[in-house]
């Protein structure tokens, strides 16, 4: 099913009801507990590998979406030591990016380019990047195009995996708590310019694409995230979070977090070592 940019994907933003229903949600998540984020790490890695495997076999390439935070450093150790990884067929796209400069820390494409991009085969043309000299909405609306163009087949993009993380607030990509932006169901990307985490101005992928995705895995590592942890993967009083509104309609989801973020927890979840596969 697809909807338009004309049309509304109001489809793709499950309600809470939906959300915590006991035959919804629950059927196709995985939660996977690693003792620290250092047996994560290859997990993760695996994941990706063995996703872009299996979508190079199916339609010739890999689409996936990156986002910052602790992912950069994890997916900059793991992805160059694997043996003989081959991303000449991958193509990169940003859940969320900050508008900044490409030389500015807070640029997400930045630290990857820094410590990625640069030491595996990822072809320049693969890597979908933000125009940072364009004011908000502008950037917003070229970045949707870009996108487009990547995947001219649908109405929205359909990732063959989505790479999140989620802040302390609950947030994910730049879908903040309360934010209007939840209930946005036209656009594929959206600008926003009162970030409550700064920088203020960002783009950011909306719910319609983040729940079109093939797979899409959370990374949460560290006892500061537990609490919050426990109010999306449990349920809590009143609207639930950003991060918990992400249930793929036809995907995977898979959330995978240390014993830390962990230890709030009283459902039940997988517990894995360094050498699993996902």
């Amino acid at each position: 099913m697809h909807c338009g940019l004309n049309t509304e994907c109001d489809w793709l933003i499950p309600t809470k009801e939906q959300l915590y229903s006991e035959n919804s949600l629950m059927a196709g998540r995985r939660v996977v507990v690693f003792p620290s984020s250092a047996e994560l790490g290859p997990v993760l890695a695996q994941l990706v590998t063995s996703r872009a495997e299996k979508a190079i076999m199916s339609h010739g390439r890999f689409t996936l979406g990156l986002s910052g935070g602790s992912l950069v450093s994890m997916l900059s150790k793991e992805l160059p030591a694997l043996p003989d990884l081959d991303c000449s067929k991958w193509v990169v796209a940003f859940c969320d990016e900050r508008l900044v400069s490409f030389d500015d820390p807070e640029s997400t494409y930045g630290l990857y380019k820094g410590q990625l991009f640069s030491k595996v085969n990822i072809p320049d043309s693969g890597i979908l990047t933000i125009d940072s000299s364009l004011a908000v909405n502008e950037c917003a609306e070229d970045y949707t195009r870009k996108l487009k163009e990547a995947f001219p087949d649908g109405d929205v993009p359909v990732f063959d995996l989505l790479l999140l993380g989620m802040g302390p607030d609950g947030h994910t990509c730049s879908l903040f708590p309360d934010h209007p932006l939840l209930e946005e169901t036209k656009k594929i990307v959206a600008p926003i310019s009162d970030s409550p985490k700064p920088p203020p101005q960002r783009v950011t992928m909306t719910f319609p694409v983040v729940n079109s995705a093939r797979c899409v895995a959370f990374v949460s590592t560290g006892g500061s995230k537990a609490p919050v942890l426990k109010e999306v993967l449990e349920g809590r009083e009143g609207p639930a979070f950003p991060a918990a509104r992400v249930v793929p309609t036809n995907g995977e989801l898979f959330w995978l977090v240390d014993d830390p973020a962990a230890a709030s927890l009283t459902i039940q979840v997988e517990r894995l070592g360094s050498g699993a596969k996902l």
